[in-house]
Parts: C-alpha cells; sequence; structure tokens
C-alpha cells in the first residue's frame, strides 16, 4: 500500500516536473500556434510606414518604393519579435484574460525558450534589414525596440503616459517611411498621426476598462474613468480631424502638390472617425483596433475611398 502511494506521488511529481519543464525549455507547438504567435494581424499597423511615400508622390521612385518596402518588413519583424516578449512577460495575468488566454504561451502550446529564440531571430534579422537599407532606418528601429523594452518593463503602468508611448510607436513607424530611407517628413503628417494614434490608445483602453476591468486586465486601468476617457477620446477625435482638414487646405500643401482638392477626402475621414466612435460606444472589440479594422467593411471600404481618392488627385 505504502508502495503504491509512495509511485502516485512519484508520477505526480515527475508530471509536475515535466510541465515545468516544458515551460522553461519549449513546448510543442504546431505552426499555426508559431504563426498566431508573430500576430499577422497586428502588420496592418506597419501601414503607417507607407504615409510619407504616398504624401511625397515619389511613387515612380522603383528604388524609394524598394526601400520603404523593406522598412515595411522590417518593422513587421520586429513588431512580431516585441509581441513574443509582452507575450513572455504578460502569460500569467493573460491565463486571466478571456480572450488573450488563447495565446500561445499563456495556453502552454509554446515554451519559453522557443519563442525567445524565434523573437531574437526575428529582432536581429529586423535590425540586419534596417542597417542594408541605411543608418537611419537602422536608428529608428533601434529607437522601436528601446521604446518598447521602457514599455514592457515601466511606461505601461504609467497613466497617461502608457498610451503616449503607444503613439509614439506609430511615430517612429512615419519616421521610418520618411527619415529612415531620405523623405523629409511633413509637421502636418506627423501632427495627424500623433493625434490619430492617440485617438486609437485611448480607445483601446475604453474598450479594456469595459471588458475585464483594473483588476484582471492592466493595472493602469484603475486610473482611468470612463468618463476621463471619453473626454480624452473626443479631444483626439477633434485633434484629428482639424489637423487634416487644416493640413488639406494649407498654402504649402496645395503648393506642394500643385492642388487644391485634398480638401473633397475631409468628409471621408470624418466618416470613419464617428464610425470608429460608434463601434467603440456599441461595444465592439476595439481594444484591438487591427481586428476592428479586419471586421468592419466600413472602416475598410472607408480607408480604401480614403487611398484611392488621395491618389487620384495627387497622380
Amino acid at each position: 500500500m505504502a508502495a503504491s502511494k509512495g509511485a502516485s506521488a512519484a508520477q505526480r511529481a515527475f508530471v509536475l516536473a515535466k510541465s515545468s519543464l516544458q515551460e522553461a525549455v519549449g513546448a510543442r507547438g504546431t505552426i499555426m500556434h508559431y504563426w498566431q504567435l508573430l500576430r499577422p494581424q497586428q502588420w496592418i499597423k506597419n501601414a503607417f510606414v507607407w504615409a510619407g511615400f504616398l504624401f511625397a508622390r515619389a511613387w515612380q521612385d522603383a528604388a524609394l518604393a524598394q526601400q520603404v518596402a523593406l522598412a515595411f518588413i522590417a518593422f513587421c519583424l520586429l513588431a512580431s519579435a516585441v509581441y513574443i516578449g509582452n507575450d513572455w512577460i504578460d502569460r500569467d495575468a493573460d491565463r486571466a484574460h478571456p480572450t488573450k488566454r488563447r495565446r500561445p504561451l499563456a495556453g502552454g502550446q509554446i515554451g519559453g525558450a522557443a519563442a525567445g529564440s524565434l523573437a531574437i531571430v526575428l529582432a536581429l534579422a529586423a535590425l540586419a534589414l534596417g542597417a542594408w537599407v541605411g543608418a537611419s532606418l537602422f536608428a529608428v528601429l533601434v529607437a522601436y525596440l528601446a521604446l518598447n523594452a521602457a514599455y514592457s518593463l515601466l511606461l505601461k503602468r504609467i497613466v497617461i503616459v502608457d498610451v503616449f508611448a503607444l503613439s509614439l510607436g506609430f511615430l517612429l513607424r512615419i519616421l521610418a517611411g520618411t527619415v529612415g530611407v531620405g523623405i523629409a517628413p511633413s509637421p502636418w503628417l506627423l501632427m495627424c498621426g500623433l493625434m490619430l494614434t492617440l485617438l486609437l490608445g485611448f480607445g483601446k483602453r475604453r474598450a479594456e476598462s469595459a471588458a475585464v476591468g483594473a483588476p484582471a486586465g492592466r493595472a493602469v486601468l484603475a486610473e482611468y474613468s470612463p468618463a476621463l476617457l471619453d473626454r480624452l477620446i473626443v479631444v483626439c477625435v477633434s485633434g484629428t480631424l482639424i489637423a487634416y482638414s487644416l493640413y488639406t487646405i494649407s498654402p504649402q500643401t496645395i503648393t506642394l502638390h500643385g492642388s487644391a482638392d485634398l480638401v473633397y477626402t475631409v468628409p471621408i475621414v470624418t466618416y470613419a472617425l464617428f464610425r470608429y466612435l460608434y463601434l467603440l460606444g456599441s461595444g465592439h472589440a476595439a481594444e484591438d483596433p487591427s481586428g476592428l479594422f479586419i471586421g468592419d467593411r466600413h472602416l475598410q471600404l472607408s480607408a480604401l475611398a480614403w487611398l484611392v481618392a488621395v491618389i487620384w488627385i495627387l497622380r
């Protein structure tokens, strides 16, 4: 009887040790688990890299287009490396989240060593690609990596600063597609980018607060009240719309592009912003802006209509 109990205890200890070893050394995941770990749906955020190229009207410059494309790829690789690092740091908290618990690291499908190795390879590949394009792009990528390290370790716990850090990450994407490839960034482009990404950041916090609450989600959510977030969102929507509208009628813009017709794209931008507010107020998954865009046909059509109109006007 004692031998049986001893064998049972030994078996339980073996199972526990095996589970711990898998998490430390690396659980075996399928290709889909690794693909999920990369979060490819988030790569749509890196479209900000193309903003400077679009408004610079350098579409006939194949060499420049190639550099911007490489900058876009480098940001996709580096962003995936950052997501893996964040998932590893947040894996315990993610297990208590209704949807994040399905992530491969939180769910135990992929272990820490395997995920860490993949993140290192992706980061090195991104930095090597950036260095190949030029020192400026390499510097922007390093800044992005440093910003996300600071965000994961400290900034995400500081109210307001956390959203500004997220917004700065988008501005670095814009700089990658401008300064990083030799295009002078427009102050208007940076201003519009800042206000828009602050809007997405505060909208994300508003949705997270409504979905999970501070104890089960981000600790910083306890510092945000719904009323404060609603006011900040209104300010950011107004700032985005005003900045873009002023850009379209700016004498500098009209002189640069030889046309005053960009103002006709303002209604498209206005509708897209109002649609986002509607989705946010209706309880849609605005805590993931990329998923919200992918899942909403109105936002997709608005983006497509705006892109076509801008290209047609600036051609």
